[in-house]
């Protein structure tokens, strides 16, 4: 049974993956970004002013988008982002939603926990509060969340449709996501799929655009609207030399919002 078809699996390796880039100290690498981290963080969307006041090891240059600049928090919110890593998207939602705001973050990886603890700590985030959890099995309370938002991470899960359920259960009425992940054009082939290091590698795990729409609206979700990066689309044969289906996998800003 290859590692995208037992869920407990794909926990282990993904947990043992980024347990390992978290003790590496803000290293960064092995996940959806290949360059030094300043560089793929400002590449994303971070502005340097931004991670300049993060503490350090807080930004590991992990990520698909800046879900926290496309969320447009208000101040007084209560955001909630899934694979919350070392905190950079926690930290920075902290400052946006202010000291009348809550932000929680859940990260499945006692590492990335750890480490996201220690940084919001140092920060003096008093409205940040992080949780180890599983993102298919929220420890969070129902409809108690205005926005959800989260960084290259849904694409890990082994149960997407179930992710997607949690978000709209712990959503208030009316409440929003803004989810960078990676989506493919078109299922990905099985040869690609089957990889494990391109799960941690942000790659094998994207679901395509048709799959993420079906599911979303089987959800509840309404105004959903999938955004493309096109200037970062990468094919599938820079993984699989002479594949025919013609599948891209893209950075994508995910955006829906619960029916009031």
């Amino acid at each position: 049974m290859s590692c995208c078809n037992d869920s407990q699996k794909v926990h282990e390796q993904v947990r043992d993956r980024y347990g390992e880039i978290a003790r590496q100290s803000g290293k960064g690498g092995g996940g959806c970004c290949d360059v030094a981290e300043a560089t793929c963080s400002t590449g994303l969307g971070y502005t340097a002013q931004e991670l300049a006041t993060l503490p350090a090891g807080a930004d590991l240059g992990l990520g698909s988008g800046h879900p926290v600049a496309a969320a447009a928090l208000k101040p007084g919110e209560t955001v909630l982002d899934l694979g919350s890593g070392a905190g950079i998207d926690c930290l920075l939602a902290a400052r946006q939603v202010g000291p009348g705001g809550r932000v929680i973050g859940v990260d499945m990886t006692p590492d990335m926990v750890e480490a996201a603890r220690a940084n919001v700590r140092k920060a003096g985030a008093e409205n940040v509060t992080i949780h180890e959890g599983q993102i298919e099995r929220l420890p969070i309370e129902d409809a108690s969340v205005d926005v959800v938002i989260s960084n290259c991470v849904v694409n890990l899960s082994p149960d997407k449709p179930a992710v997607w359920r949690e978000v709209y259960r712990v959503l208030r009425p009316g409440g929003r996501v803004v989810i960078s992940d990676v989506v493919a054009t078109k299922p990905l082939p099985a040869a690609v799929r089957d990889r494990p290091e391109l799960l941690c590698g942000c790659v094998s795990g994207a679901a395509s655009f048709e799959e993420l729409e079906r599911w979303l609206a089987e959800t509840g979700f309404v105004e959903v609207r999938l955004e493309p990066a096109e200037r970062q689309a990468r094919p599938v044969t820079q993984w699989l030399e002479g594949d025919t289906s013609g599948a891209e996998v893209l950075s994508t800003m995910i955006h829906a919002r619960k029916a009031r």
